[in-house]
């Protein structure tokens, strides 16, 4: 017997984009359907990647797809892009990339031509990031079903520490700090689809962030939680990590790096850029002890430039995420409701 569907019909008799955009609606999806359905221990923290021993040591499995639109766009494209997303979330627990999967579904009548430079960009992506792919898969759908193409993936690395990189591990006082600039990727592809021109051009920062986040626990910075910041942005993340570490978390609005150009193209199109997709970015929770070390280390980095301090965590309060504006007012910084931009990612 089939069990009743576990999201009432009255309220989502369809899938809409805003389930898919990393707010409010994606987490009911996820908790009551999926979550529900498959429960289990390795499963149940929900992070990036599902960490768990084998043969005595300890692996990090992570899987992930990628429907953005268009395939190419300024500062990277959907190959690069499947690769830095499918790396960055083993880095989230903290684990080295190994090996990756690739699953390609094909609209019919793509270009070859296309799907070669896409081939070629996974193929330098991984090469870059030191990490191969292994094993994969091909299928085609009817012409105007698919896109050109949707790619996804799978990554395992392995954990060369003991540590837990959880919201469960975030003590009141941990200072967050980001690892640059916010907004970029989700500006530099709505750039492209609306036709926005400005004086300098928003590329994305889609870019891998294992390397700045080994060399920090290889240096002995103890972090206690790790969250990259793509579907959602800074908003969505902050608000999952403060549910699940029973914490409210306090950002200093003016501390947040955004750039004026993505500022700009966030004002014309009506958005806030906190809630916009990072795909090369990350927040970081460390004991306040270890702030300035951790940011000397990401600052020595091509990558870690613009890292910064954005704020604190406390005792929970009423509200999981707050706002400390340029003006010195505090705001509820709330999980986006639906969905900013869809097919970013």
């Amino acid at each position: 017997m089939t069990p009743s569907c576990p999201i009432p019909i009255q309220q989502y008799p369809r899938v809409l984009l805003a389930h898919g955009g990393g707010g409010k609606l994606m987490r009911q999806l996820i908790k009551r359907m999926f979550l529900a359905a498959f429960r289990n221990p390795l499963l149940e923290p929900q992070l990036d990647s599902a960490v768990g021993e084998l043969s005595g040591g300890k692996i990090a499995f992570t899987t992930d797809s990628y429907v953005v639109r268009p395939l190419f766009f300024p500062g990277g494209d959907i190959g690069s892009l499947a690769v830095h997303g499918t790396v960055n979330d083993l880095a989230m627990a903290g684990a080295r990339p190994l090996w990756l999967s690739a699953a390609f579904i094909l609209e019919e009548g793509m270009r070859m031509e296309a799907l070669w430079k896409v081939v070629c960009s996974m193929r330098d992506a991984a090469n870059k990031c030191r990490v191969q792919i292994v094993t994969g898969d091909t299928k085609v759908v009817d012409r105007g079903k698919g896109d050109g193409v949707f790619i996804n993936t799978a990554g395992i690395g392995v954990l060369e520490h003991d540590r837990t990189l959880a919201p469960g591990n975030i003590r009141p006082g941990d200072v967050m700090l980001v690892s640059g600039d916010l907004g970029r990727h989700g500006m530099a592809i709505m750039a492209v689809r609306e036709g926005l021109e400005f004086e300098s051009q928003i590329e994305s920062d889609s870019a891998p962030l294992h390397e700045m986040i080994l060399e920090l626990l290889g240096a002995g910075v103890e972090i206690h939680c790790l969250r990259d910041l793509t579907r959602g942005g800074l908003t969505g993340a902050l608000n999952e990590i403060a549910e699940a570490a029973r914490l409210t978390l306090m950002v200093e609005e003016k501390a947040v790096p955004v750039r004026e150009d993505v500022h700009a193209a966030c004002e014309l199109l009506g958005l806030d850029p906190l809630q916009v997709a990072c795909e090369g970015r990350f927040v970081a929770f460390v004991p306040e002890r270890d702030a300035d070390r951790a940011l000397a280390l990401l600052h020595g980095g091509a990558g870690g430039r613009g890292a910064c301090k954005i704020g604190k965590a406390a005792a929970q309060g009423a509200n999981p995420v707050l706002l400390k504006s340029a003006i010195g007012a505090w705001r509820i910084l709330d999980a986006p409701g639906g969905e900013q931009l869809p097919r970013i990612c």
